[in-house]
């Protein structure tokens, strides 16, 4: 049934975008448009996950993982022991040896915390950096952006069936989805509401929700106004006055 609505659907839209100005069709144009849309309805969340799941692979090749024992992978396991599935979600944490000071969350729950970041910040601002980006996973902010990615930046491959896996995305179009995900700028209202969430999500677990304020601080302080995680369309002023306002609502 959804095999025979959806290419009804492909069929009114190969129509609909095939008819020009003067009522004219144009086969090559309604070729064009008509695949890009049943690409799209064959773009599933499931497929979205896989290509999560390459693209952390991808990054964690590219980068230098820190090491089990070292101290920065033991400091995030220590603050993380508690939210490997957490709030419903499956999440693997990773520390990148990097200069960057940059945090970034994946569609598939993948979490990465650049040394960086964690150099410049004690363990509050560390965990609500980190409860900011589960808050990007949670209300699909990842999934949106992967997936909007892949229908208009990369060329992925056929799927094999309408809601299957898509088939084996090849090294560019892998690095080309890490870039996307490592330079990710969110809309005003994504990281609104991925600190809205952080404080809720600190005030849960016990913790004073006020550091996902501090951690903004910090940053500013710290002359780090480019780092990843304050590289977002709303001010770091509005997005503090909305931390506080929250925190009033707790």
């Amino acid at each position: 049934m959804l095999l025979k609505s959806s290419f009804a659907l492909f069929v009114v839209l190969l129509f609909l975008s095939g008819c020009a100005a003067d009522g004219q069709f144009n086969t090559e144009k309604a070729v064009q448009i008509g695949a890009g849309a049943l690409q799209a309805t064959m773009l599933d969340e499931q497929s979205v996950m896989q290509a999560a799941a390459l693209t952390a692979k991808e990054l964690d090749a590219k980068y230098q993982v820190a090491a089990a024992n070292s101290p920065y992978a033991t400091r995030l396991h220590t603050l993380t022991a508690n939210m490997h599935n957490y709030d419903g979600l499956r999440l693997n944490y990773k520390v990148y040896i990097s200069k960057d000071v940059n945090a970034f969350a994946m569609a598939d729950g993948t979490i990465r915390v650049h040394s960086a970041l964690m150099d410049l910040m004690p363990d509050d601002q560390v965990l609500a950096v980190i409860s900011h980006e589960i808050g990007h996973v949670k209300l699909k902010h990842s999934y949106h952006q992967m997936k909007e990615d892949m229908l208009t930046n990369v060329a992925f491959q056929a799927v094999s069936s309408m809601g299957g896996a898509i088939g084996a995305l090849s090294a560019s179009q892998l690095g080309a989805l890490a870039q996307g995900v490592v330079s990710a700028r969110f809309s005003q209202s994504d990281e609104l509401e991925a600190d809205t969430y952080a404080v809720r999500a600190l005030k849960q677990l016990g913790k004073d929700p006020y550091a996902m304020k501090r951690s903004i601080e910090t940053l500013q302080q710290q002359s780090a106004s480019n780092a990843g995680f304050l590289s977002s369309h709303p001010s770091n002023q509005k997005r503090i006055e909305n931390i506080q306002t929250e925190i009033r609502r707790l």
